[in-house]
This record gives structure tokens, C-alpha cells and sequence, in this order.
């Protein structure tokens, strides 16, 4: 995935607001205000942070070299997922829809 793929694919999710509160180089995503995920627009390789359950951060970072704790984030509910190539476009969009379900609305029963 590149870039503008990555951004395609969390604009497609419900409510998400995109935005630029830390700069002209951090692009932000948000549902309801809460940031599922960021992504530096001048990072080499292009990389994103995104939220993640602290348990499952740990297993994920011990299974790919490319999933790393979130630079400049708490590093226990943050990854950093470093788009090298070495994880599918599948796994990729795991990270986000991940993310984002941890802080949109859940739904009521």
C-alpha cells in the first residue's frame, strides 16, 4: 500500500475526520475525536501508528520486524507499522480496522 491507499482506506470508515492538528507533516485520522491513526507524510519507508490492544502489541511486534512500539506514542497501547513491504496489503488494513475498533462507538445490543 501506498500513501494515498492507506488514506482511501480510513476515509472509508465510518465518521472518520482527517486532519492536520500536529502540522503539515502528520496526517491524523479520527472517530467521534479520538485518533485511530497517524501517518508521517515525509517518513522514509512511509509508516503509520495505530492503536492496539497492549497484549496483542506485544505478540504482534515479537512476529514482525515491521511492527514496532508507536514512535512518539505511548508505547503500550501504540504500534508503528512500517510499510517495507515484508507485510500484505491484508495485513496492513488488519492494523487499521484494528485500530479503529478499539476507538469507535461500540454499538449497542
Amino acid at each position: 500500500m501506498n500513501i494515498e491507499e492507506i488514506r482511501e482506506y480510513a476515509l472509508a470508515k465510518p465518521n472518520t475526520e482527517e486532519g492536520m492538528p500536529f502540522g503539515n507533516d502528520t496526517l491524523v485520522f479520527k472517530v467521534n475525536g479520538k485518533i485511530f491513526l497517524l501517518m508521517g507524510l515525509d517518513a522514509q519507508p512511509l509508516q503509520f501508528n495505530v492503536k492496539c490492544d497492549p497484549d496483542r502489541a506485544v505478540e504482534l511486534r515479537e512476529q514482525h520486524t515491521s511492527i514496532i512500539p508507536g514512535y512518539h506514542m505511548n508505547k503500550k497501547h501504540w504500534n508503528s507499522v512500517i510499510v517495507d513491504g515484508s507485510l500484505t496489503n491484508k495485513e496492513l488494513k488488519e492494523q487499521i480496522d484494528h485500530s479503529y475498533s478499539l476507538v469507535a462507538p461500540k454499538k449497542k445490543k
